[in-house]
């Protein structure tokens, strides 16, 4: 596992805990969430932490589950299985994870 692989997984380890802190210790303070060829979401660890911690509380059994991986050099692409918990939806998204001095600097999404 290299360490930008390593960095994604503990990030969904924490993701799938529901650990808010480590989840958000594997982004950079100006990291920047966005919709693939769209919109910024949310930039910096504080709006993050606000969109994680609202989706942790809605879905208490939210939970994601990786069904390929690509890694290449900085960017680790991950095909993903979410499962909101019974009766409360599911999805699959790409999460496209840019990596700058040992953080995920960038996370664009594709649905």
């Amino acid at each position: 596992m290299t360490p930008a692989t390593a960095l994604v997984q503990r990030q969904l380890d924490a993701y799938n805990r529901r650990d808010l802190e480590k989840f958000v210790d594997c982004y950079a303070d100006d990291c920047v969430i966005a919709v693939l060829n769209g919109p910024v979401s949310e930039t910096g660890r504080k709006a993050l932490r606000a969109r994680y911690a609202r989706t942790f509380a809605e879905y208490p059994d939210n939970r994601a589950t990786v069904l390929a991986r690509i890694h290449f050099g900085d960017i680790v692409i991950d095909h993903e299985d979410v499962t909101r918990g019974p009766g409360q939806g599911r999805f699959q998204v790409l999460a496209i994870y840019t990596i700058k001095s040992g953080k995920i600097a960038r996370v664009d999404f594709a649905k």
